[in-house]
């Protein structure tokens, strides 16, 4: 059962990102009034404030959540050219109406980029506590923590350019395969190529190498996102652009690293196994639930659609999520034409700015069933 709930979030200023944590408790958002806003669910189903702060000198694009193992930390990305990660710590506070409370500090600022950084996320818990950045001039940027006791000390690992404006990411979060990210660009020349490019980690030279560009995405990318991968022999990616995409990528073979051959790349079949232009606007958000088998849409119609495969591998919209609480089942729900059977050498990205979230925008990181 859907039930929509209002929440009064008090930002002065559009908000561009909404992220909850690992176990869908606390809730993160950002805005252009330069802000972020934690929130903490309460027993009656209410979220609550529980910090607010002003994080950056610009509008913040994104926000996103570490895995808990490494305490409660948070990453943000701005206009003014900077990512920030911050910890919250409780201690001693100078108002002793506050003592025992906890607040957000910041533990690092990341000042690479020249240009905005419009997107951040935190890698698989299990390469450690990694962050990627990706920024309009094209650069993508991996830091490492090397002492997670100690998070002022981060290194940049990796810079790769892109030679397209950056404006979102994804990691893989498959532990059996290669370390991989999805880059996407909001550049709006179709004749730049395709929008989604892909990118796995070279353990022999240390190096990231680019193994495949979605030519089939011409236009502007606004988010994608990677499905979990519980036992599933391919990957699947979601793109969010003036439709919803849902791209296959199967592993052929593996080069091998050795020898005469160290910068060997894995080789991927690549289909499009679904194509979606319900929402018949611009497409904000996607993202899967925990299993990987049900992907959530948002758009401009101010809905958010759900999409499921079923044994015949066709993908189809199960369910509708109105602003007002209403839902419409798959009964009325039209399917879109699903695009089984296109073998393609590319995915097509439609770039924007982060500047507008529909009110049924959809939360990244979520982890929900």
């Amino acid at each position: 059962m859907f039930e929509a709930r209002s929440i009064s979030a008090e930002h002065k200023d559009l908000i561009h990102d909404v992220s909850y944590d690992f176990h869908g408790r606390r809730m993160a958002t950002c805005s252009s009034d330069q802000t972020i806003k934690v929130w903490d669910l309460k027993d009656d189903g209410e979220w609550q404030c529980a910090a607010s702060w002003k994080t950056h000198s610009g509008s913040v694009w994104k926000v996103t959540w570490a895995h808990p193992e490494f305490g409660q930390v948070l990453a943000s990305c701005s206009f003014d050219r900077t990512a920030a990660v911050w910890e919250e710590v409780v201690g001693e506070s100078l108002a002793s109406t506050q003592r025992g409370q906890s607040h957000w500090v910041k533990r690092a600022n990341l000042v690479d980029s020249r240009t905005s950084v419009t997107d951040v996320k935190f890698a698989p818990k299990h390469m450690g506590l990694q962050l990627a950045t990706c920024s309009a001039d094209g650069v993508v940027r991996i830091y490492e923590a090397p002492d997670v006791m100690n998070l002022s000390q981060w290194s940049l690992q990796h810079e790769i350019n892109t030679k397209l404006s950056c404006s979102c990411l994804s990691w893989n979060p498959s532990r059996l395969h290669l370390p991989m990210l999805a880059v996407g660009s909001d550049d709006s020349n179709p004749s730049a190529g395709g929008k989604v490019q892909i990118y796995e980690y070279n353990e022999n030279i240390r190096k990231w190498q680019k193994v495949e560009t979605l030519m089939a995405i011409t236009d502007a990318v606004h988010h994608i996102s990677f499905a979990p991968n519980l036992g599933r022999s391919y990957h699947l990616l979601a793109i969010a652009t003036k439709d919803v995409r849902i791209i296959t990528l199967r592993c052929l073979r593996k080069e091998q690293n050795t020898g005469g051959n160290p910068g060997g790349i894995s080789k991927f079949e690549i289909r499009q196994a679904a194509q979606f232009d319900e929402h018949s606007s611009q497409v904000w958000r996607v993202s899967w639930n925990i299993t990987g088998t049900i992907l959530a849409s948002s758009g401009d119609d101010g809905c958010v659609r759900l999409w499921k495969a079923n044994y015949l591998d066709n993908w189809k919209c199960i369910s509708i999520l109105r602003g007002d609480g209403s839902v419409t089942n798959t009964a009325s729900c039209s399917a879109g034409v699903n695009q089984l059977g296109l073998t393609n050498t590319g995915g097509n990205f439609g770039g924007t700015r982060n500047y507008k979230q529909g009110g049924s925008g959809q939360s990244t990181g979520s982890m929900w069933y």
